[in-house]
């Protein structure tokens, strides 16, 4: 499979002010095979740890911080001689052992020949309490689950991907219906890289389902594993309650679906955690649509996403024939499947200061805002083809000066000031 970030890791390697490498993610995102692809293709020595259930490496870091010392140690654990320059060296599931993290310091300070990368679930969370993160001594790098173009490259179809990024829409448009399907499939597949496999591999959609369901039960264990203990249920609620909360026509997180007379305080540490450890993504709504969006922010309005859509459906229960057959699907679940992938599409294009805009007293709502070369972008989202919007409208015939981009079933259209780009082309 092709990932977009390797390139981000290609640069890493070649950089002058390189630093220990930290590879941040959810599990089950990539990050271990992106590091041992990585390194079989660049360097001509891989000398891989795992810390996982490995008292021996948890002996080698709980010594000192001897940089000489852990790596002879290292080389005779793999193997393998490490050496500066041509040898990368990878400690996975690092947060197993807190103190291999704390040592990327000294490997900064005092080796910085030596190319070493990390990678662990739910990175800088509370298992790291009585060791310290080596704040401003790492490079971090964030992996998330495959987007839509990825997805594209690992079906084989790199001539539809390759159009997409040349923004030829007079020939994409030519291609609508087969963008379409192709886009169908990634609604149900999702982005997480061994349920792609499956797909590709042609095992089946319950094979995909299956191993939906099981990254989701890896989930509920780290809930369990590492989490603060009065936090699990709390933190279970609220992850249980996302795609019913998604699925309503008002998206807009509320307390009181999560448990009956319950307020913001009792589930905000529940929330943060779940968005630390990259299986959420919080949206806040802004008071109005001005720049800068962060100073309008609402902290206790937000719509909260998932990290991939396929898992979305799979808590969801969503069967195979309402995605892939039913062609009423984007009616059905346009308020949750069509934002989450939109939302999903702009995450993995590191696109940050994501908001949306909505007031009590009325239904109007604009999905998201961002800032995009210094102005002000609202996006509608809509799922199918009847893009009526009296909330866009209203909006741009108050403020003339702003352009906006609407993403939906429709062929690319330019209009006035509006840019109608079709789902696929997020």
């Amino acid at each position: 499979m092709e990932r977009f970030v390797y390139q981000e890791l290609i640069a890493w390697k070649n950089s002058k002010k390189r630093k220990p490498l930290v590879l941040n993610g959810a599990r089950q995102v990539g990050k271990t095979w992106l590091l041992k692809e990585f390194a079989q293709r660049e360097y001509a020595k891989t000398a891989y740890v795992m810390c996982r259930k490995n008292d021996l490496v948890k002996d080698i870091f709980s010594v000192d911080f001897n940089i000489d010392r852990i790596l002879r140690a290292l080389s005779a654990l793999t193997g393998v001689d490490i050496t500066p320059q041509d040898t990368l060296l990878i400690l996975d599931e690092i947060q197993e052992v807190p103190e291999a993290l704390e040592a990327l310091k000294f490997f900064c300070e005092e080796a910085p020949d030596y190319h070493i990368a990390v990678a662990g679930s739910l990175l800088g969370l509370s298992m790291h309490v009585g060791t310290s993160y080596p704040v401003g001594k790492v490079s971090t790098i964030n992996v998330y689950p495959m987007n839509f173009e990825e997805f594209l490259l690992a079906k084989g179809e790199g001539q539809m991907q390759q159009l997409l990024a040349s923004k030829d829409f007079s020939t994409i448009n030519l291609l609508h219906e087969k963008y379409v399907d192709l886009l169908r499939q990634y609604f149900y597949v999702g982005g997480m890289p061994e349920a792609v496999q499956a797909h590709i591999d042609k095992e089946g959609l319950q094979a995909v389902r299956s191993i939906q369901l099981e990254i989701l039960r890896g989930y509920d264990r780290d809930f369990t594993k590492h989490a603060p203990a009065n936090q699990v249920a709390r933190i279970r609620m609220v992850w249980q309650t996302i795609p019913a909360q998604l699925f309503r026509e008002n998206k807009k997180f509320i307390f009181g679906a999560v448990s009956r007379g319950s307020r913001a305080k009792d589930f905000e540490i529940a929330i943060q955690w779940l968005c630390d450890a990259g299986l959420v993504h919080r949206v806040q709504r802004v008071s109005k649509p001005e720049l800068p969006l962060k100073i309008y922010a609402e902290m206790n309005a937000f719509k909260l996403y998932l990290s991939d859509i396929g898992l979305l459906g799979a808590m969801a229960e969503v069967q195979p024939a309402q995605i892939l057959v039913n062609n009423n699907i984007f009616k059905e679940y346009k308020g949750g499947m069509t934002e989450q992938y939109v939302l999903q599409q702009m995450v993995s294009h590191e696109i940050g200061g994501i908001y949306y805009h909505s007031t009590d007293e009325s239904r109007l709502e604009i999905d998201f805002l961002v800032q995009r070369e210094g102005a002000l972008l609202p996006i509608e989202v809509k799922a199918e083809g009847n893009v009526r919007s009296n909330s866009l409208s209203n909006l741009l015939q108050k403020r003339s000066d702003l352009h906006a981009e609407r993403y939906s079933m429709l062929p690319y259209k330019e209009q006035e000031h509006l840019t109608n780009v079709p789902l696929y082309a997020v």
